[in-house]
């Protein structure tokens, strides 16, 4: 089935509109919690709040984490430090990874179904071009994806379509999904966040 059928998951301009919506909210998202920081630091009023409504707070973030991967809200940068600093860096870990790596098998499922006519929507001509090239290089790209997904600076969400496109098996997939990603996340988000923090030191 072609993604044409299903135009509200592949239209490029409802996408950038969203992508655009998503970051005019992280702005003021990201004001609020300035003016506001005792309320979403960790054990604050906000972590209380999700302590009180049990399972489904959770529930809720690691949906939240789900949704951008595969459809741009929220930055998942930004994401990801707001699980750290609300849950911990346990949990906080855990329902990160959770979400990340739920979206990104669907998101590898998606492009799967759908084709190249739902992958294209999310990025430029160019940069779909420049990392569809790597499925040509056969066992290449297994490398590519894997190491793709440990470095910074890589479209990790994209690239799990990319994969859907390619002839990689869910289940390789899958593998190198749980062997690469969830120490780089644990890594990238406490240095995030970290740094957040020093840099509110240092010019508030």
């Amino acid at each position: 089935m072609n993604a044409k059928h299903f135009p509200i998951i592949s239209n490029k301009q409802v996408i950038q509109i969203i992508t655009l919506l998503g970051l005019c909210l992280s702005v003021a998202l990201a004001i609020y919690i300035k003016v506001n920081p005792h309320l979403f630091a960790i054990n604050g009023s906000f972590t209380h709040f999700l302590r009180n409504i049990g399972f489904w707070g959770p529930v809720g973030f690691i949906l939240i984490q789900v949704i951008q991967v595969v459809y741009p809200v929220i930055p998942g940068g930004l994401t990801c430090v707001i699980g750290h600093a609300l849950f911990g860096p346990l949990y906080g870990f855990l329902y990160n990874f959770i979400g990340i790596f739920i979206g990104s098998i669907l998101a590898f499922l998606l492009a799967r179904r759908f084709g190249d006519c739902f992958v294209k929507a999310f990025v430029s001509e160019e940069t779909y071009d420049k990392y569809i090239a790597y499925l040509d290089k056969g066992h290449y790209f297994d490398y590519f994806l894997s190491t793709a997904f440990i470095l910074p600076g890589f479209p990790d969400d994209f690239l799990c379509m990319v994969a859907g496109l390619s002839k990689m098996s869910l289940k390789k997939f899958t593998l190198i999904t749980l062997l690469s990603k969830p120490a780089t996340l644990y890594l990238y988000t406490y240095i995030a966040f970290e740094g957040i923090q020093l840099l509110d030191k240092v010019v508030f």
